[in-house]
């Protein structure tokens, strides 16, 4: 068998004309020979990808196939451990060129024979094969690899070698599952993208969320409304996906959908710290904006637009970063249902002028308020009435009554145009 390999390697160095008569089976037939050992088969291997031919035919699925079943026999040197890495590289590169997705399990065993909860393994050969199962679309594999990505995200109070290596190999699950584009694939990367790792590889899992948000089109709505309702993550957590969706180019709608979700989050839970009000009050104001620019896409949105407008209002220290944003809202979306809001809340505030407290906040949000429902072309007949009331009033000065006067004006204009 030697005699025939070294003629291989002669011919090799001759030329191309005359290495390219040899038949892939004749390198079959070498590399499959029982007592061929890994150094053989690494020549081989060289051999056939020096070449660069275009009938390797199933060369690299038979190759990782008889790796495997001989793996047994080597291990006996630092020397045999070398090759036997630079075989299977050798044999991960050609399984990706080919994009034969057959070889899925043998890739999968070498993945576990190169796995660094094994001492002898560093990551390096493992980054290999993960990448490979990417590279030749192993779909069988999704569910495994995630769980994988889901286990190293679960460990940050591991030891520092063990955090170091599953650093080096987590990059290649991201895009591992980042070129599986499956919807199962986005919550281990969202969460390592906001895990226990170093910044640099923070980065990179979020850069392959975006694109696999991307990719995946209206379903990473779902994706994501699930990590925002589900009650185990917390408010870093639900406001993080929020912002990466928004991050994406995914349809406006799918957006607007989610941030009914956001909204919701924002109040259903139940925040034991300073730090978690501010992240879901943050959310809160996130998602009310995003439905400003984006429309409505769930009726539920308008109670939850009046429980914000009137706990801002209704607190000692008045909210009036969201009162504007609550009202720019409900202007910007012109329903019905937005116009009703906007009048009731004239109407909250009209009542106090006659009994409660009044300042120059409120004087403020009768003006915000005013604007809004004259911005709107509304023919409510409610909404007409009260701007009516509030410009006659002996109550309010008389620029106040200018601002209802010049609201009728703009919304009798629109009636004649």
């Amino acid at each position: 068998m030697k005699r025939t390999i070294i003629l291989i390697i002669v011919l090799l160095s001759i030329g191309m004309p005359i290495f390219a008569q040899l038949d892939i089976s004749i390198y079959i037939q070498e590399y499959n020979r029982s007592d061929a050992t890994v150094f053989d088969m690494l020549d081989l291997l060289k051999a056939v990808r020096d070449e660069q031919r275009e009938d390797n035919g199933n060369w690299y699925y038979n190759a990782i196939t008889v790796f495997i079943q001989k793996l047994p026999n080597f291990l006996n040197s630092s020397r045999e451990r070398y090759a036997i890495e630079e075989c299977a590289k050798i044999i991960f590169h050609g399984l990706s060129e080919e994009k034969n997705d057959k070889a899925s399990y043998q890739v999968w065993q070498l993945l576990q024979f190169f796995n660094i909860s094994s001492s002898l393994n560093d990551g390096f050969m493992m980054f290999e094969a993960i990448i490979t199962l990417g590279r030749i679309n192993a779909r069988d594999y999704i569910v495994p690899l995630a769980d994988l990505l889901t286990y190293y995200n679960e460990r940050g109070a591991a030891d520092p070698q063990s955090k170091s290596k599953m650093q080096r190999v987590a990059p290649a699950l991201f895009g591992a599952l980042e070129a599986l584009n499956d919807p199962n694939c986005v919550r281990p990367i969202f969460f390592a993208s906001i895990g226990w790792y170093d910044k640099d590889i923070n980065a990179m899992a979020s850069g392959s969320l975006i694109r696999l948000m991307d990719s995946l089109g209206e379903v990473i709505g779902d994706v994501i409304i699930g990590i925002i309702q589900d009650p185990f993550n917390g408010p870093v957590s639900k406001n993080a996906a929020w912002q990466e969706l928004l991050r994406t180019h995914v349809a406006d709608s799918v957006k607007a959908r989610v941030a009914v979700a956001a909204l919701e989050a924002s109040y259903t839970f139940v925040a034991q710290s300073f730090e978690s009000r501010v992240l879901l009050r943050t959310m809160r104001m996130s998602a009310i904006d995003a439905i400003r620019t984006m429309g409505i896409e769930n009726e539920i949105v308008y109670a939850f637009l009046e429980r914000t407008y009137r706990e801002a209002f209704d607190t000692p220290n008045m909210d009036f970063e969201e009162i504007v944003l609550v009202v720019r809202t409900l202007a910007a979306v012109k329903s019905e249902e937005a116009i009703d809001l906007l009048t009731e809340f004239l109407r909250w505030v009209h009542s106090r002028r006659q009994s409660g407290p009044w300042g120059h906040t409120e004087r403020e949000i009768v003006y915000l308020l005013i604007q809004a429902i004259g911005s709107t072309e509304t023919q409510s007949r409610t909404a007409l009435q009260l701007l009516f009331t509030i410009s006659r009033s002996s109550m309010y000065t008389e620029a106040e009554q200018i601002w209802a006067r010049d609201a009728i004006s703009a919304l009798t204009r629109q009636i004649l145009n």
